[in-house]
């Protein structure tokens, strides 16, 4: 005999079941089973937030820490985005910590870095009335290269225009002949190149003589210092000798006060005997000047003819007639 089955058992217990795996399912895909503590924090970027959305990925040094919960036009500067972010709580988030919009390779997805933070930095902390604690945030790459460009074309326009500006037509014409002058300037000296060669061989011999000078130098200069020595010993054996003979001029002058003394003594004896001995005397002297007059004349004819005091006088020319 066969058993009736109950339908609508097996049809509830049936949705039951299914109802249970897509509880599970909803649960295990909003993180449910591995829920995580998050931290709110907000960041205002000056510049497009463009190719980032809602649900980002917030990287910490390139490791994924939060998602970008909000986006939205700051209230109280318009310029500014205000980005809202929740942050895994224990990512060290810190009053250095700056937010950089990056770009994921070429699909042009954006996400926000954090970077920065020194473990010296104190912890992050929303100040009086702030909701969240607010990151700082810097430039971009792309916003760096963009204004690092446009710095580089605005001053390549300047220079553009300062060229322009200088090269007039007076100045071109200026350049152009100081560049004749130049050319003429290049032939001359290739003209003249052996002079030139001929010079610079000259003033190389100058300095070759000039270093021998200068390693002569330093003998000369001794020699000139010994010479220098010799003359004041000189001076000194001078001066000794000038003392001697001083010494010895005041003997002379003592040994003739006593000759004089002497001499005064035989004063009388000399007047008795020169009165026999004057007319003698006077004699004597007449004939010696006779004498001195004769070797004076033959001093003079030797000195005019030397040859005779080898031959002697020669014969006297005979006269007319003789």
């Amino acid at each position: 005999m066969e058993e009736k089955v109950n339908f609508a058992l097996v049809g509830a217990f049936v949705l039951a079941l299914g109802a249970a795996l897509i509880a599970s399912v909803l649960w295990l895909s909003s993180g449910g089973a591995y829920r995580r503590a998050y931290d709110t924090y907000q960041t205002y970027m000056d510049e497009s937030v463009s190719g980032l959305s809602r649900d980002a990925p917030v990287r910490y040094r390139g490791v994924e820490v939060g998602r970008v919960r909000r986006m939205a036009l700051s209230s109280a500067h318009i310029e500014q985005v205000l980005l809202t972010l929740d942050i895994e709580r224990g990512t060290p988030v810190k009053q250095d910590t700056v937010a950089v919009l990056r770009v994921q390779g070429l699909t042009g997805i954006a996400y926000v870095e954090l970077s920065g933070g020194s473990s010296a930095a104190p912890e992050l902390q929303a100040r009086p009335g702030e909701a969240y604690p607010v990151i700082r945030s810097g430039p971009s790459l792309m916003v760096r290269l963009d204004s690092a460009i446009s710095t580089l074309l605005t001053n390549l326009n300047r220079g553009s225009e300062s060229l322009v500006a200088l090269l007039d037509e007076g100045s071109r014409r200026d350049l152009k002949q100081t560049l004749a002058d130049l050319r003429i300037l290049s032939r001359t000296l290739a003209a003249r190149s052996a002079t030139i060669d001929t010079g610079l061989g000259n003033a190389a011999r100058t300095l070759e003589h000039t270093a021998r000078f200068a390693d002569d130098l330093p003998r000369l200069v001794e020699r000139m210092q010994k010479s220098a020595d010799g003359f004041d010993r000189m001076n000194s054996e001078l001066a000794r000798a000038g003392q001697s003979a001083s010494a010895t001029l005041a003997g002379a002058s003592a040994m003739l006060t006593g000759a004089g003394n002497t001499l005064a003594g035989a004063r009388a004896d000399l007047r008795e005997a020169g009165a026999g001995i004057l007319p003698e005397m006077q004699l004597l002297l007449a004939e010696l000047r006779e004498v001195t007059a004769s070797l004076r004349r033959i001093s003079q004819q030797v000195e005019q003819n030397p040859r005779l005091l080898l031959f002697g006088k020669p014969a006297p020319v005979p006269g007319p007639g003789e």
